[in-house]
């Protein structure tokens, strides 16, 4: 049970992620698709600032559990988190 609701604040911080990437990527995008703004930006190395603004629907959904009282969902979130901030790192430093 506990896994479960674990893994379900995992999808949906993963989830919530990349909603908030692709917003970011409207936003502050240069009108060019989607795949070619995070080729460029990996390229010109802002891609991590793209994630951090598009992390942000994660602390979102992250107090939404928490006010729902679903600290285990909660908990998902934050490995959600964790695990982009892992994978961003390691696509800006190899």
């Amino acid at each position: 049970m506990i896994r479960k609701e674990v893994f379900i604040g995992f999808i949906v911080g993963l989830i919530a992620n990349g909603i908030g990437l692709i917003l970011a990527i409207f936003i502050f995008g240069n009108g060019d698709g989607i795949e070619t703004t995070i080729q460029q930006s990996i390229a010109q190395g802002f891609f991590n600032k793209l994630v951090s603004i598009g992390a942000v629907l994660n602390l979102i959904a992250f107090f939404l559990f928490i006010k729902l009282k679903r600290d285990y969902r909660a908990r998902g979130v934050i490995l959600a988190t964790i695990l982009i901030a892992i994978v961003t790192f390691l696509i800006n430093f190899i």
